[in-house]
């Protein structure tokens, strides 16, 4: 079969949308990656994947390269999202080329793309990145999907719109990990519906020396790995807040962290915390590594924004996590985790409910790397998680299924 695939501008959707393409390019179908010319050029390389690049169309106020949701400043995502709209003319042009593809895989975001396939006579895959449970807390959302010309979709619209077009619908899931909710998902979705497998990404050796030379001069299982993600950029005083409170924990650390926004370089830590810290703690504000770090012996715990590429992440090393959640589908993934005990989450306060202190991710990282009996208990749950993860039978029998779905509908 002739597949396109087009994720949605964010690594932690184009990353699992470019798992699933070589896995099916594995099987000998012709299999195309479509997305824009930054983001394909930062992609990890790809076996047997035709990769095609769309120009991202120019609109007023977004940054210069800014091609995907970790390039964005806070507060950016729509104009993201109405440059996007912009590849649906290429993207229809690429559809109309000289054979017609079998199938079109299409992010939940990409409403226009998928009503291009309908008018194109292909049928389309609507692929959900997000976690099972949080489809099976929040469903389909249900409103009206018709589109203010001047404001554009909401990301409510973009869902359902797509999902509206799709011939069948497939999620980043497995029965094995989340039962509970999969089994919930046909119902919910009411449309042909395929778990894909977790899509555990391959251990990737290159990039990040210097960080696992570091690492290699820690204990075994003594240091927190702390990333919370490329889009939700804390503010300077929430970053205060978690450097204090890895100093208070007393644990060793390696922190990827995001700068705020419009802040100096030596005012996004606290003052003398680096050197208070320097010789059990290391932070870097490039690009890290993310599964080389997990996969290092030294690494004992994840701090995590609980995004469902991450949770994957670090349950595949058998991490235990610190979780601290933002927004989106990060809440259900953390109650998720928390439910099946491999950590703890941070605790929050404030009326909004999103704020934490330097006490709770103390206490929080104390608990699940410091102190014997919780380290242990967590420990032990993420590696029974770690097991379903690295079950790569089980993974490529849900990417079978999938291909005798696209067989069978395809019609």
């Amino acid at each position: 079969m002739d597949i396109v695939l087009f994720p949605w501008l964010a690594f932690g959707h184009m990353l699992p949308f470019l798992e699933l393409a070589e896995r099916l390019a594995a099987r000998g179908h012709r299999v195309s990656f479509v997305s824009t010319p930054r983001n394909i050029s930062r992609l990890p390389p790809a076996v047997d994947v035709h990769l095609w690049a769309l120009p991202l169309p120019r609109v007023d106020g977004l940054p210069e390269g800014a091609e995907a949701t970790t390039d964005l400043p806070p507060g950016k995502g729509e104009l993201l999202q109405k440059a996007s709209d912009g590849l649906a003319g290429p993207f229809s042009a690429l559809l109309d080329g000289d054979k017609k593809p079998d199938w079109v895989v299409v992010d939940t975001l990409h409403y226009l793309a998928a009503a291009a396939a309908v008018d194109r006579g292909v049928p389309s895959v609507m692929f959900a990145t997000c976690s099972s449970a949080s489809t099976a807390l929040w469903g389909v959302p249900r409103m009206s999907t018709t589109v203010d010309p001047e404001l554009g979709a909401s990301l409510g619209q973009r869902f359902m719109l797509t999902y509206q077009s799709c011939k069948m619908v497939a999620q980043r899931c497995c029965m094995e990990f989340d039962p509970d909710s999969v089994v919930l998902l046909p119902g919910i979705y009411g449309k042909p519906f395929v778990p894909l497998g977790l899509l555990p990404p391959p251990l990737r050796s290159n990039g990040g020396d210097a960080l696992v030379s570091w690492l290699d001069r820690q204990p075994a299982k003594s240091v927190v790995y702390v990333a919370l993600g490329s889009e939700a950029p804390l503010s300077t005083e929430l970053v205060h807040e978690l450097a204090i409170g890895l100093e208070l924990a007393g644990a060793a650390f390696l922190w990827a962290l995001r700068k705020p926004s419009g802040v100096p370089d030596d005012e996004v830590l606290p003052p003398g915390f680096q050197e208070r810290t320097k010789h059990r703690g290391l932070v870097t504000m490039g690009m890290v590594p993310q599964t080389r770090v997990l996969a290092h012996d030294s690494v004992g715990a994840f701090l995590t924004h609980c995004g469902w590429s991450s949770a994957i992440e670090g349950m595949q090393y058998g991490r235990p996590l610190v979780m601290l959640p933002f927004f989106g589908d990060q809440g259900p993934i953390a109650r998720l985790m928390d439910g099946k005990k491999v950590g703890l989450p941070v605790p929050r306060n404030g009326k909004d409910g999103s704020s934490f202190d330097r006490e709770g991710v103390a206490s929080a990282v104390r608990a699940v790397v410091v102190e014997e009996e919780g380290r242990r208990v967590f420990a032990a749950n993420a590696k029974k998680l770690q097991q379903i993860v690295a079950d790569t039978a089980c993974h490529e029998t849900c990417i079978d299924n999938f291909v005798q779905q696209l067989r069978f509908y395809k019609g």
